[in-house]
């Protein structure tokens, strides 16, 4: 099976806007895909719906954000168990009112949806990238490297008690506060943000195989933000699987050119060199690739499914541990070390795996699977 490694979501490769933006001349190649099934605007990033407007409206909210300010009245109307109800889901990035219709979305649709009730309430927005190491998920044989983004709301003239004073900044942000304690933030611009929103729209829609959309999406990623050098990754990609080979390249050499040891973009240009018959090419890049990342995210994963499925689920349990210790969270990780234990016939380690696994799934459908499997694991435990 092939490994095709694409950049998600909210992770910025490190373009200052002091350095010029890649050229985008020559990188796209509409006659080569269908029409969108959709429209794709900006502007619909963060549109404000109606129902948005009715909720901001509600007697209830009102009265919130009367008695503690629009900023902390926003913060509980969005997030306190009370109100909206908020879930956080990763399966597809929602602009806005998407987000609110459906009460869930990844950190950037959370992030958008926030930003848009803010400035509906004319709250000033700041948008930060939290400088962290990216996290690594897969969904089928693409497998996705994420960063992260929160945003600060400052406070208004008009609101009870306050003075405006953009040094009294509440930051909101969508994962526990010991992940991100102490951490360094960089100021991210709005065009950035689009761009990552499109991008991510690019990579969902390339995973469930809808390469025009892919393309399509990417490239207004691109148009919004140039410097936004993921995106560009990412038309390589989609160029790639669509057989599109020298258009693959080219995309791809627009980053490295500004990134020689990105990875994620060496990964993938060696793989397209070597699709183009460019082998000596190909396996100098794979070389330095190697000296750069000896080990390859889900490397231990890997090999602990094939252990597992030859029926050696004492080597799969060490290779799932291995693979635990670079990304202890990561729920799938988890998992198929929890059944890898129960086929060892030890419950009680299962069981425990089971619950960090369903304690860390991302999505309302893993939850689902991860909440039966434990059930059932539970139910053969001794009362």
């Amino acid at each position: 099976m092939k490994k095709w490694l694409i950049l998600l979501s909210c992770l910025l490769l490190g373009a200052c806007a002091s350095v010029p933006p890649p050229r985008a001349d020559g990188l796209f190649n509409d006659q080569l895909f269908s029409a969108p099934s959709q429209p794709i605007s900006a502007a619909d990033v963060f549109a404000v719906s109606a129902p948005m407007r009715s909720f901001l409206a509600s007697p209830e909210i009102v009265h919130q954000m009367h008695a503690n300010g629009s900023q902390r009245g926003l913060f509980d109307a969005l997030y306190s168990k009370g109100q909206l109800r908020l879930e956080y889901d990763s399966v597809q990035t929602h602009n806005a009112a998407q987000t609110f219709a459906a009460r869930s979305g990844n950190c950037l649709s959370l992030v958008i949806m926030t930003a848009a009730f803010a400035r509906q309430l004319g709250l000033p927005v700041r948008f930060q990238r939290v400088l962290m190491d990216e996290s690594w998920t897969r969904n089928g044989d693409i497998y996705f490297a994420s960063g992260h983004v929160n945003l600060t709301l400052g406070k208004k003239m008009t609101d009870a008690d306050t003075r405006y004073d953009q040094s009294r900044l509440m930051t909101i942000d969508f994962l526990p506060p010991e992940d991100i304690t102490g951490q360094r933030t960089a100021d991210l611009a709005e065009a950035t943000v689009v761009a990552m929103y499109m991008n991510n729209r690019a990579a969902e829609t390339l995973a469930a195989g809808q390469l025009d959309d892919a393309y399509w999406w990417a490239r207004e990623a691109i148009r919004q933000d140039p410097n936004f050098l993921s995106s560009y990754n990412t038309l390589g990609v989609i160029y790639r699987r669509h057989g599109n080979l020298r258009e693959a390249e080219q995309a791809l050499r627009r980053v490295y050119e500004r990134e020689p040891n990105n990875t994620v973009v060496m990964f993938n240009l060696q793989a397209a060199l070597k699709d183009l018959g460019r082998t000596d090419e190909a396996q100098a890049l794979a070389t330095r690739l190697a000296q750069l990342q000896p080990e390859a995210p889900f490397h231990y994963f890997s090999l602990g499914m094939e252990a597992m499925r030859a029926g050696d689920f004492k080597a799969a349990k060490a290779l799932f541990t291995k693979e635990l210790a670079r990304d202890p969270y990561y729920h799938e990780f988890q998992f198929w070390l929890g059944i890898a234990c129960l086929r060892l016939g030890e419950t009680d380690e299962a069981v425990r795996h089971m619950a960090i696994a369903l304690e860390n799934s991302t999505t309302h459908r893993d939850h689902e699977l991860y909440a039966a499997k434990l059930d059932r694991l539970k139910a053969q435990l001794p009362h």
